[in-house]
This record gives structure tokens, sequence and C-alpha cells, in this order.
């Protein structure tokens, strides 16, 4: 049974936010997006605690407060750190890697270039997450 999810997008590429909106509606899914283009207004979303995302899509690379400083604040904060983050990024990096799952992240996916594997990658995720018993 798949539950409908509250997913945090923290994504600061205008591209990529129309292109995983146009994944959702493509694959029919009923889950509350709640956007965010930088660490700042992820962390702005969370403190108005009027809807506690199920998951946390995260972009490593962003203006501002960019991804590893936003995790290390969520995963600090007691009424944040259970929320699974999944880091949804064009970094390959292995130190980004290791420090990510170091500070506790729940998945590292690496965004494919193409647009079809791009779709079946987020269904995939989406599917496994909404499926999961979380708080």
């Amino acid at each position: 049974m798949f539950k409908l999810l509250n997913i945090l997008f923290v994504e600061d590429d205008a591209i990529e936010v129309m292109m995983f909106v146009r994944v959702l509606q493509k694959i029919g899914s009923n889950h509350r997006l709640i956007e965010a283009r930088n660490g700042e207004e992820a962390l702005a979303v969370l403190n108005t605690k009027e809807v506690i995302p199920d998951i946390i899509l995260l972009d490593l690379n962003m203006p501002k407060l960019n991804g590893i400083e936003f995790l290390k604040i969520v995963k600090s904060n007691e009424l944040t750190k259970h929320i699974p983050v999944i880091i949804f990024t064009t970094s390959n990096n292995h130190r980004d890697i290791a420090t990510c799952y170091k500070i506790g992240i729940s998945g590292y996916i690496i965004k494919p270039l193409k647009y079809e594997d791009y779709l079946v990658l987020v269904q995939k995720t989406l599917e496994y997450w909404s499926s999961n018993e979380l708080l």
C-alpha cells in the first residue's frame, strides 16, 4: 500500500524543478511537493512547522546555504533529524558521498542525464519511500 508523501524538494535549478514536477505529473503522482530553492528557504519551510515533510530530496550545490550545511542543521535538530534525507545531485564526488552518509542521509542518488532514466529513478524512489513506515 502506497501512502501520499509530503516531499520537500530542495533545488536551485529551475529547469530541474520543472523536470521533477513534469515527472510527478507523468507518473500520476499525488504526492505533495514543497519547493525550496536553497538551504535557507528549506529551513524556513521546516521552521514554519505547517507541513513536516515525510522525505527531503536535497541538491548539494546551491547558493546561500548548500546541501551539506543544510543537512548538518537538519540532522542536529531533535525535531527534524528523523526525516529521511535523500541527496539528489549531479555530484559523484566520493568525499561528498562519504560526508553525507557520515552526517546521516538515507540515500545518495546521482541524477541521470537521460529523461527516461530520470523518470524511472524518481518513480522507483517515491514508490520505495511511500511504502515505508515513516514518522
